[in-house]
């Protein structure tokens, strides 16, 4: 297959052409991408990904920055390399655990509730948009910390127009072949202007929090962020946090919104699973939750790819390969093996009620020093926005057949938008706050 034909199939039918890949040539494969000198080594055997994940040296693949840098900025955490990558993550990764992000859960909450309120009743609606409503509402207050005013309102309407005009995989091919092909960075004037409008209001806000003196006091994100100190004492310039904040909302909205949408097909098509999710979330339990959102993360992985260039030989028993080769995990493929799952393909949230996914047989954040940042905080936030809407009102699928996939963004996103009915709603019932 031609370097047109591959690119092609995986820009828009990347799910068939993986399996098609598996099934003639076996758990590791390359594959050429228009616009690329050298081929990515696909694998999805478990020992090939852990010795892949093991060596934090290894380095970026090539294109990521292509497309990510004229949005994110140079100083993006999915960007940087090396040591520079280790200290920043080293100063973000309290944020996002522990106390600080449990105290974050009413605000969540309260956010899903008010958008679930806000649902039509008895009309038939894509769920996939109102998660995106709902994750960049909890970017906007919750990580970015914006009261109500002006620069929420304003912030609103541009990341959301920012967003959609990225999402297409026919934006992100014209960008990619632009770049790789001396085209320059293939950004169009509209976007660029409308992110240095999104700067403005950023670092607004950058500004009035360094004013504040109540920051330690604060529950969202930034106020963490400017307290933060690297090693030497220093924080992070004001250009810093800015491209952190857009890191974190490209990684955070997008990928969580996808992931709800995924979550929601699957259990409102597996009437026993949702029955029985109902149930123990109204006893109180939510070890069905956890495994539920674990499953979901499995049989419909948000990212596809989480790739490495390699700075030293890997080499297994089944595989070696040499330094400088372009190596990237195939996460649905690593998912859907069946020596690890049985029935790969059947949605059972019961695999994980006992305990958790093996380390490299279950990557839906990536792994080791490159693994999402906030991916503790991403379970933590579907399980809350699950818990709300299954306890606020009755929702069923608009058809009985599953969602296919499709490339949007960065991510592998239901077809059709996740289609359902709100048949009715429930008064809202006291819970405890779920475990981070």
């Amino acid at each position: 297959m031609s370097p047109l034909r591959q690119t092609l199939a995986w820009s828009f039918r990347p799910i068939g052409f993986l399996e098609r890949c598996r099934r003639q040539l076996g758990d590791s494969f390359s594959v050429t991408f228009l616009g690329f000198k050298s081929p990515m080594v696909m694998i999805s055997d478990p020992a090939a990904i852990k010795a892949l994940y093991r060596e934090p040296g290894h380095g970026l693949p090539p294109g990521r920055n292509a497309f990510l840098e004229p949005i994110l900025g140079p100083r993006s955490l999915l960007l940087l390399e090396g040591e520079d990558h280790l200290a920043y993550r080293r100063l973000m990764l309290p944020a996002f655990h522990g106390e600080r992000m449990r105290a974050l859960e009413p605000m969540v909450g309260a956010i899903a509730a008010a958008e679930v309120d806000s649902w039509p009743l008895g009309r038939e609606f894509s769920l996939h948009p109102q998660m995106q409503a709902l994750t960049l509402e909890v970017i906007l207050r919750v990580v970015f910390g914006v009261s109500e005013g002006e620069r929420l309102e304003r912030l609103r309407g541009l990341l959301r127009n920012l967003l959609s005009a990225t999402s297409s995989a026919r934006a992100q091919l014209r960008v990619l072949l632009m770049s790789r092909l001396g085209g320059g960075s293939g950004v169009p004037a509209r976007l660029a202007q409308r992110r240095r409008e999104i700067d403005e209001l950023l670092f607004a806000e950058i500004a009035e929090h360094r004013r504040r003196d109540d920051l330690a006091e604060r529950d969202d994100i930034l106020s963490s962020l400017v307290l933060a100190r690297f090693e030497d004492g220093e924080g992070m310039s004001d250009a810093d946090l800015r491209d952190q904040l857009m890191t974190l909302l490209l990684a955070g909205h997008e990928t969580t919104a996808t992931g709800l949408a995924w979550s929601f097909d699957l259990i409102l098509g597996h009437p026993e699973v949702h029955r029985h999710l109902v149930e123990t979330l109204e006893q109180g339990d939510e070890t069905y939750l956890k495994a539920v959102i674990t499953e979901s993360l499995r049989l419909r992985p948000v990212v596809p790819l989480a790739g490495r260039r390699l700075r030293s030989p890997l080499a297994t028993d089944a595989l070696e390969l040499p330094e400088g080769t372009d190596v990237t995990p195939a996460i649905w493929l690593a998912h859907t093996r069946p020596e690890a799952y049985p029935e790969p393909y059947a949605f059972r949230p019961e695999r994980f009620v006992d305990g958790g996914p093996d380390t490299y047989s279950w990557v839906p954040f990536g792994g080791s020093v490159r693994r999402c940042l906030g991916a503790a905080f991403a379970e933590f936030e579907m399980g809350i926005v699950l818990r709300e809407v299954l306890s606020r009102c009755a929702l069923h699928k608009g058809s009985p057949a599953p969602e296919r996939p499709t490339r949007r963004n960065v991510t592998l996103s239901p077809r059709d938008g996740t289609r359902v009915i709100v048949t009715s709603r429930h008064p809202a019932r006291k819970r405890e706050p779920v475990a981070a």
